[in-house]
């Protein structure tokens, strides 16, 4: 019966402004005063705070992690490229390969804020329909550029490196240098950090990947000062060969990078989370059964569609009542899903509620 399938616009859930156990549902059964007390607070609570369902919240709280993202990118922005700055500063000054390597690498990082945050703010656009999913895939054609951007600056630490190898050099000012890598790992650490923090709270996979990758920054830059030990011992060949070494972890870094972009690109999502979406639709009453369980992200949002079956003697109002609850559970169950779209079937035995779509799967 597959004409009492559910299809509904996806109800938007406010998940911060309410938690279950926020509504006062917890009374207190040993008076009728203390009952009804707890009922007015609860009534009270829902005219202070209501209980939201409203699209337009959900679309509020989205921007709200958008600015949010674009905060933590610009102030990250300023850290990094200060810390570019003194180091290239030290550069100048002591011709160190090691630690332009590591410059380029801080500077180049700190410049991978630009296209994600043109990324974030095109994700605030309403979908049209052109696009009817949005702008939110805007955040992974960020994620390609950045790692363009690690590629180039990879090949240029390496080109820079090999150039010294065979042509060696003195360097001066180490102590300058030796600063100038605590100031690298402390400023990448500490962005690395804010990064990371911020993308698990909004759900945005490329940022917390750019923190990550921020992190590593920060121990290339305490290996220069093996570079600056070396030279101080009188290894002419230290500081390149560092260089060189910066180089590889720079390519660890890339290809981490183009795993994540790529897999993103793919609709890849963390199986544990699809765990997570089935385990709450099995304990919504009335469902019997899941069935196709779909995730994407688009950008740092999360969308779901589900099948799932019902009891074949269902009316359509008491069908669309199950689909609602599982909905309703997985908006709750999943972190960062923003909507989700259900299909309810019937469960109809040995028979296929779908079987005049059978020859349109076939040649799937």
């Amino acid at each position: 019966m597959s004409d009492r399938s559910t299809h509904h616009e996806p109800h938007r859930h406010d998940h911060g402004d309410h938690g279950h156990a926020e509504h006062g549902h917890q009374h207190d059964h040993d008076g009728h005063g203390a009952g009804r007390w707890s009922q007015f607070r609860h009534q009270v609570g829902h005219l202070v705070k209501p209980h939201s369902h409203e699209a337009a919240d959900k679309v509020d709280s989205a921007m709200e992690a958008s600015a949010e993202g674009m905060r933590t990118l610009w102030i990250s922005l300023g850290v990094l490229g200060l810390t570019a700055v003194l180091q290239a500063v030290v550069v100048v000054l002591s011709d160190s390969v090691a630690l332009l390597g590591d410059t380029i690498h801080n500077a180049a990082d700190a410049l991978t804020a630009l296209p994600l945050g043109v990324a974030f703010v095109l994700g605030r656009r309403v979908a049209t329909r052109r696009f009817t999913y949005g702008f939110g895939r805007a955040e992974d054609l960020a994620g390609i550029f950045i790692v363009l951007t690690i590629a180039a600056s990879c090949a240029l630490a390496a080109w820079t490196a090999v150039d010294r190898l065979l042509n060696p050099q003195e360097i001066s000012y180490l102590p300058s240098v030796a600063a100038a890598a605590l100031i690298g790992f402390i400023g990448n650490e500490w962005v690395a950090r804010y990064r990371i923090t911020t993308g698990k709270r909004i759900g945005s996979a490329a940022l917390v990947a750019d923190g990550l990758h921020a992190r590593t920054d920060g121990f290339t830059s305490l290996a220069v000062l093996l570079g600056a030990g070396g030279a101080a011992l009188g290894w002419r060949l230290a500081d390149p060969i560092v260089g060189l070494l910066i180089t590889v972890a720079i390519l660890a870094v890339l290809r981490g990078a183009v795993r994540e972009v790529v897999a993103r690109l793919m609709d890849a999502v963390d199986p544990a989370l699809v765990d997570t979406a089935e385990h709450a639709l099995r304990a919504v009453d009335g469902v019997v059964e899941v069935g196709e369980l779909r995730m994407r992200w688009i950008g740092h949002q999360l969308r779901a569609e589900v099948a799932i079956v019902v009891a074949g003697e269902l009316s359509v109002r008491d069908a669309h009542r199950v689909a609602v609850d599982a909905e309703h559970a997985l908006l709750h169950a999943v972190p960062r899903l923003t909507a989700a779209l259900v299909h309810a079937d019937p469960d109809t035995g040995h028979d296929d509620a779908h079987a005049l779509l059978a020859h349109h799967r076939a040649h799937v």
